[in-house]
């Protein structure tokens, strides 16, 4: 094993125990934050984000065929990483630019940063999959990239357990309905927003925006790329490729 897999397999059992921690305390006082402060927010807002997520999801399920990249294949693992580390950052400029520009733009601007959002941590994801040699014309590596997303944006409790599902993903994937429709959509967007809500509200604040815009796409889009580097990773332990 070379000292890079070993850096990999040490970086992953860190991410892996992460996933599987119970909730802390301010965890859950958080949490409680949260839901008090959704009860505060317009319900124009809501809708927004609400929709925005919709969107996404259905896009991923139904109408992924746009964003499908062709599977990359005879690279080692440290090439492919080195190409996944490179567009993680190129889309941590692009959203930190475009959260910027939204966010100095009073409401109407920062709402129309979610669903922009959305799209760049979407193109992200199917990148990532296609250079750790996976192809997303199957859906169920479009359900995979779902619940990378999760694991990225939701509560230690949801994350528990849907890594339960990317923990054994053989078994999981192949007691997937053929009707994808059966997906649990509702939850998926729910726990996102909640997630979200907390940080994404500040860059609707006039005089700021712009500054919480920046720093907030920048490390929510670093976060999900690290998340789906992981989960990749994890699957390659599993095939005997790590």
């Amino acid at each position: 094993m070379s000292t890079y897999e070993e850096s990999v397999r040490a970086e992953l059992i860190q991410w892996q125990q992460n996933m599987q921690r119970n909730p802390s305390a301010f965890g859950r006082v958080s949490s409680a934050l949260q839901r008090r402060i959704n009860r505060l927010i317009p319900r124009r807002v809501h809708q927004v984000v609400t929709a925005a997520i919709k969107q996404m999801t259905r896009a991923m399920l139904f109408g992924a065929e746009a964003l499908n990249r062709p599977a990359v294949e005879d690279q080692t693992l440290p090439q492919r990483e080195t190409s996944v580390v490179a567009r993680i950052d190129f889309y941590k400029r692009t959203g930190a630019a475009e959260g910027g520009i939204t966010g100095a733009g009073g409401l109407l601007l920062g709402l129309a940063d979610f669903p922009l959002l959305m799209s760049l941590k979407m193109k992200l994801l199917f990148e990532i999959a296609a250079r750790y040699g996976y192809t997303t014309r199957d859906y169920r590596e479009r359900v995979f990239m779902l619940y990378v997303f999760q694991l990225a944006f939701s509560s230690q409790e949801r994350r528990q357990f849907v890594y339960q599902h990317i923990a054994d993903w053989p078994t999981h994937s192949a007691q997937l309905p053929d009707d994808i429709n059966q997906f649990d959509w509702l939850t998926f967007q729910q726990e996102y927003r909640d997630y979200i809500d907390l940080v994404k509200m500040a860059q609707l604040i006039p005089g700021i925006g712009a500054a919480v815009g920046i720093v907030a796409n920048y490390r929510l889009i670093d976060q999900l790329g690290h998340t789906a580097m992981n989960a990749y990773r994890m699957r390659w332990q599993a095939e005997g490729k790590l």
